[in-house]
């Protein structure tokens, strides 16, 4: 059966100051050009998230004044080996994650924002752009610092649950390859299965490579294809709260128009961007 990216709580072993990992919520956004995803189900069994706050009053052109973050100090606690969707426990931490690639200047942009903020960020990349080559030289010194985190999104953007084991082993692994080469990072064990389908097959050839913790989202920019600039304000003003992993995607340039306001919702709420890698820690990054 094939999942989509609501899939109860994350592991409650992750609890070294924390406490359950948040639920998704909202509608899964698919990669640009690609298929929908699947309705999103709300598991019965685990905690009701908090009501979102409503964002700033945050509009195309607002200005904020950039602020540097420093690195944060955490007590890590162990990568979970089953999906995940949100952060554990409380705090005022905020995972901001980027998908695919597909465009090279929204990517040096993404850069460029992290390399002036110091905003911490998760791309997840999907091998096959050229985006990742391009950018390999301004991408690699924030890579280099623990700034950027980058996860494997595979090489071709596929449905993994219709692919056989080892196609799913060899998408997984061309991506963990290029990373690797033109970064010297390895990516394990965070991945993303595309549109967030996934079933136990695909957990157990990806974790056969050491991928053995799928990455979802609790909250969407919904930019996989183009949208407007105040719809991506307002997305970040619903979703960008504590304990959140968001997904936003590398494909279209009119989240970069609005990087100032998207910052300062993030500094408004007093919250602190991390990476992945930041709070959970595994035998690739211990």
């Amino acid at each position: 059966m094939r999942s989509g990216a609501n899939h109860g709580e994350p592991s409650r072993r992750a609890v070294l100051g924390f406490g359950a990992a948040a639920l998704v919520s909202g509608t899964l956004a698919a990669c640009a050009g690609e298929r929908p995803a699947a309705p999103v189900a709300t598991a019965p069994s685990t905690p009701t998230a908090p009501p979102p706050r409503p964002g700033p009053a945050a509009v195309p052109g607002a200005v904020h004044v950039e602020t540097r973050q420093a690195a944060p100090v955490l007590d890590r606690v162990d990568a979970p080996s089953e999906p995940i969707t949100g952060l554990p426990g409380e705090g005022t931490l905020l995972a901001w994650t980027a998908d695919d690639g597909t465009d090279s200047a929204v990517v040096a942009a993404y850069a460029a924002f992290a390399a002036t903020t110091g905003v911490r960020l998760t791309l997840f990349a999907t091998g096959c752009y050229d985006a990742w080559t391009d950018n390999a030289d301004a991408l690699r010194p924030l890579v280099d610092a623990g700034q950027v985190q980058l996860a494997n999104h595979t090489w071709s953007h596929p449905d993994l649950t219709e692919l056989g084991d080892q196609e799913i082993v060899d998408e997984l692994q061309r991506t963990h390859d290029l990373l690797g080469t033109l970064y010297g990072v390895d990516a394990r064990p965070f991945f993303r299965p595309p549109f967030g389908y996934y079933d136990d097959r695909v957990i157990a050839a990806a974790a056969s490579i050491g991928y053995t913790t799928p990455t979802l989202w609790y909250g969407s920019l919904a930019d996989s294809g183009l949208v407007s600039e105040q719809q991506i304000v307002d997305l970040a003003g619903e979703w960008f709260l504590p304990q959140h992993i968001v997904i936003g995607h590398l494909n279209f340039d009119p989240v970069t128009k609005v990087f100032p306001q998207l910052h300062g919702i993030i500094a408004d709420r007093g919250l602190t961007t991390v990476t992945l890698n930041d709070v959970f820690r595994s035998e690739y990054h211990p």
